[in-house]
């Protein structure tokens, strides 16, 4: 049994759900369902990491949508603020995109019954939805309102071969490319390669170097600093479970560049990056890029996701943009009011940084 600590019931045959305050007796539902929906970030590794790192002795409420006996859904809440405001937020925010209900990525019947039902059985005056499908309308489904917006773009692999691939983009894109790997494999000795077993630490060092060097300090940042032992972490359960695509460029055997992301499903993420300044002009960044998008299609997946942000580079090739949302939706009067403030410092001088405070774990 699921231990509970409540349970909303509706008519027979139709969908119930229990407020589940531990994660480890749903593990095999979870990796089932998060497999279905085809998101990282629905894993159970990431969410269960996640949470011993940033839970902080909040409350669990992980909603389980159930339809007779199989589990259609699950809502991975907890309580993160309580009184005056009782704030419920999904497990993953500030670190994953494209947060919200895990299910079968077609059942979007699902996935809004279960948010809806599972805010209906915890008592709380505002949801905060983090970084929650763009194309799902959801402020409208739960009666609240978008905060803040960014892209998500994603590039279909539709060819069959690489060869395929590069006909299908510009010729200038094919002679960029062709002049600048050839350009730097003509001054010097140039590999490309993936981190494994024996090299992750090392690897993992030198993206954290290569990071710092490309961003310098900049606030807000969820992957180094306080998160870096969050994100190493996850690297290891990655490799151990066939995910991770850790790739460097290497220059003379010293790494000048890297490309930090997760193979699950059939979809690609494209989750950090970083390189030496030093070799911007020699065009590292996007001939990395474009060898892990080569890599990523030859081993047969379908999608390449660049994540959120709205940068020029993740927009050179990428087929469609359902776009990510952060939206705010009240349970009370109180709820209301935090719900209208909200949204108003998004608009004021500083309130997006004020928002992103708000937003990391």
């Amino acid at each position: 049994m699921i231990p509970s600590s409540g349970n909303l019931a509706s008519r027979a045959g139709s969908p119930t759900v229990e407020l589940v305050d531990r994660l480890d007796p749903l593990s095999e539902d979870w990796a089932r369902l998060a497999a279905a929906g085809g998101n990282l970030f629905g894993t159970w590794e990431w969410n269960e990491l996640w949470w011993r790192h940033y839970g902080r002795g909040r409350r669990l409420r992980v909603a389980v949508l159930r339809r007779e006996e199989e589990i259609d859904a699950i809502v991975p809440l907890f309580l993160w603020s309580g009184p005056p405001v009782r704030t419920l937020r999904l497990i993953g925010h500030g670190h994953g995109d494209h947060l919200g209900p895990i299910c079968r990525r077609e059942d979007t019947g699902a996935a809004a019954r279960a948010l809806r039902l599972a805010l209906a059985a915890e008592p709380h005056d505002v949801f905060v939805g983090d970084w929650v499908a763009g194309d799902r309308d959801w402020a409208r489904v739960l009666g609240g309102r978008v905060v803040r917006t960014t892209g998500y773009p994603i590039l279909r692999l539709r060819e069959e071969s690489w060869d395929e691939f590069l006909a299908a983009r510009s010729q200038r894109f094919r002679k960029t490319l062709r002049n600048r790997r050839n350009r730097l494999e003509r001054e010097h000795e140039v590999s490309f390669r993936y981190a494994d077993a024996a090299t992750l630490e090392t690897d993992l060092d030198a993206v954290f170097r290569l990071h710092r060097a490309r961003f310098r300090e900049h606030p807000g940042c969820n992957f180094c600093g306080d998160h870096e032992p969050f994100q190493r972490e996850f690297a290891r359960l990655a490799l151990e479970r066939g995910w991770l695509r850790l790739l460097l460029l290497e220059v003379g055997g010293e790494p000048v560049c890297c490309e930090y992301g997760f193979l699950f499903e059939n979809a690609y993420f494209a989750y950090q990056g970083g390189r030496d300044p030093d070799w911007d002009r020699a065009s590292v960044g996007f001939l990395l890029e474009v060898d892990s998008m080569r890599r990523t299609l030859e081993e047969g997946a379908l999608e390449y996701r660049f994540l959120g942000g709205e940068e020029d580079y993740k927009y050179r090739l990428p087929t469609e943009d359902p776009r990510l949302e952060t939206i705010v939706a009240p349970a009370s009067g109180r709820g209301r009011v935090a719900s209208a403030a909200l949204a108003a410092a998004w608009r004021l001088p500083g309130g997006q940084a004020l928002l992103r405070r708000v937003g990391s774990a």
